[in-house]
């Protein structure tokens, strides 16, 4: 019997990215129940995190594949033929999906003989792109069972990944946070009991704050990148209706991306200078203080035209926890926290008027702001816990990892 702690390979594209903090906190809960993590980052980020070394992929690392696909394609032909069938028999959905699953390939084939040496007791890819085909690869390669997260973009975007159902299949378990996501990678013919709805979550949980007794002008929120997933176009317009019935109002939107100067240019055209502000990319810190300063969070997630999505924006439990209210729109997954007029409001799209009305009502009625506060926070509570939810997942390496012997103890 082996007392020694769980050693699980931590597979990222970068880490740490400071526009993914939810990955940053499911590695601190880890930590903190003990796992033994050797985090590896595929693409960039590296150096350390809280302690544990990062250790970042060189792309001069895979110069060995010169001789090593070879001696695949020889030792390993009932790989090797698994992947050129792939290879050669459907497209990639984007040359961006192609090159990280390419990456991925190429990292399980460099480092297999580090991963057979150290032999953690699981591989585990917190992106079901890039990180699951390296663990997909390496658990053929070694024997060493893997286990994937599954992300909306990764299933969404142009269609899902390139090998999304393949790597999924073979994994010892499937971890995603929404049930759309799990209710897809169903209807994509994955065993449901495989499975696992577990959220991200907070570390900690922010104080209480009070309702703001004059909500004049209605403090408007929005954190996101400046993506068209993000329904940034449809967002300014509702601004531009709210100006139109004389409500005032201040807006800032935090977050940066591809969209940024054309929707500045919106703003302009649309007279919303002055009470719209882009605030570019903000730190943790940056991002408290404007949560502290709203009175209602606004997103308004559509689906792109690549397929892609949210699934539940990590922003959305987060400003519930500080007592922001919010108001949504009920693309993807955020329906699973906000329910109209319990715990938010959902808001369809095309209806400039329900906007409108929904965000006076938030500014007028202060009965109502505080019962979805406090029925906000209770979910998030159960759901957004950091610590409980890794305790859910670290259980599920166990069980992918050990077997039980008589007495209930764990032997790897």
């Amino acid at each position: 019997m082996s007392s020694r702690p769980l050693t699980v390979a931590y597979l990222f594209t970068t880490f740490p990215k400071s526009t993914e903090t939810f990955l940053q906190r499911e590695i601190l809960a880890l930590q903190a129940l003990g796992v033994d993590l050797r985090i590896y980052s595929l693409w960039q980020g590296g150096g350390t995190f809280n302690g544990i070394k990062v250790r970042r992929f060189r792309l001069w690392r895979l110069l060995p594949l010169l001789w090593i696909i070879p001696w695949v394609t020889v030792t390993r032909w009932d790989l090797m033929s698994l992947l050129l069938r792939g290879l050669f028999t459907r497209r990639a959905p984007s040359w961006i999906n192609f090159w990280e699953n390419m990456l991925g390939a190429g990292f399980a084939g460099v480092m297999a003989e580090e991963f057979r040496r150290q032999k953690p007791d699981l591989v585990h890819a917190a992106w079901a792109g890039g990180p699951a085909t390296a663990a997909w690869i390496l658990s053929r390669l070694t024997g060493i069972r893997f286990s994937s997260a599954a992300h909306a973009y990764d299933i969404y975007e142009h269609g899902g990944d390139w090998w999304l159902i393949e790597k999924l299949r073979d994994a010892a378990f499937v971890h995603t946070s929404t049930e759309m996501a799990c209710a897809t990678l169903v209807s994509r013919g994955l065993d449901r009991a495989r499975i696992h709805v577990i959220r991200r979550g907070l570390v900690t949980f922010p104080a209480f704050k009070a309702l703001r007794v004059a909500r004049d002008p209605l403090r408007i929120l929005c954190i996101a990148r400046l993506v068209e997933k993000k329904g940034f176009a449809r967002q300014l317009e509702i601004y531009a209706a709210l100006m139109r019935v004389g409500m005032r109002f201040e807006a800032r939107i935090l977050g940066d991306g591809p969209l940024r100067d054309s929707l500045m240019r919106q703003c302009r055209d649309l007279c919303l200078e002055g009470v719209v502000r882009f605030c570019g990319h903000c730190t943790q810190d940056e991002v408290a203080t404007s949560l502290a300063w709203a009175d209602v969070l606004v997103h308004t997630g559509v689906v792109a035209a690549s397929g892609d999505r949210d699934g539940l924006p990590n922003v959305i439990p987060e400003a519930m926890a500080a007592g922001v209210l919010v108001v949504t729109s009920p693309a993807a997954a955020t329906t699973e926290a906000i329910a109209d007029r319990e715990s938010g409001r959902v808001v369809p799209m095309e209806d400039l008027g329900v906007w409108v009305n929904a965000l006076r009502e938030l500014k007028e009625d202060s009965l109502l702001c505080e019962r979805l506060r406090h029925a906000a926070r209770v979910w998030v509570e159960r759901e957004f816990d950091a610590h409980r939810n890794a305790s859910r997942l670290h259980r599920l390496f166990m069980d992918a990892c050990v077997e039980i012997n008589g007495d209930g103890n764990p032997v790897r």
